[in-house]
């Protein structure tokens, strides 16, 4: 870090005539994520990850576990790095009846149930990615944030976006776990 970003707790800050940098700001977004998921499961059992309303819908374990899998996946192959989940053996860490590849995209509820977990790996893994993925931020430039990284989409999808949509998507299934824990 150079003198003019200063760390505050785990976060990078960068004051340039009263404004933060882009990458300091993401962050800290990032940061958020990585703060939600200890206070999300912290104290719950297995089988209290696992609970589904009426049996039906995504369990706690099962949407932390996704936005987890989605971070690491869509941030690993916008920086041109592997997934932590493979890299550092949280795949066979975690056991479960998927693909190694798999971030849950569009699953049924029968491998919704396939997602058993305990709160420590969840915390571990997220941890994991929130660790590369800070360390992939740290070191953007502004400038950078404006590479095309899909063009399957019109408009085609720069890095910004990119970022901001997986900040947005793990910070909506963080909520909705939340929610569930306050109906257990």
């Amino acid at each position: 870090m150079t003198p003019d970003r200063p760390i505050r707790g785990s976060r990078r800050w960068s004051h340039y005539g009263g404004g933060v940098d882009s990458a300091g700001l993401l962050i800290e977004a990032f940061g958020r994520i990585r703060g939600l998921v200890p206070e999300v499961v912290d104290g719950l059992s297995s089988a209290e990850l696992a609970w589904r309303p009426q049996d039906q819908g995504n369990s706690i374990g099962w949407l932390v576990w996704h936005q987890s899998r989605v971070h690491d996946d869509h941030v690993a192959d916008v920086a041109g790095l592997e997934q932590v989940w493979l890299r550092d053996g949280w795949y066979e860490r975690f056991g479960l009846d998927l693909p190694p590849r798999d971030i849950g995209y569009g699953h049924r509820p029968a491998s919704v149930v396939k997602v058993r977990v305990t709160a420590e790996r969840l915390v571990g893994y997220d941890a994991a990615v929130a660790a590369q993925t800070e360390r992939y931020v740290a070191q953007l430039e502004p400038g950078d944030l404006d590479r095309v990284v899909d063009e399957r989409w019109t408009p085609a999808v720069t890095l910004g976006v990119r970022l901001v949509s997986v900040i947005s998507d793990c910070l909506q299934h963080l909520g909705q776990a939340a929610y569930l824990r306050g109906l257990l």
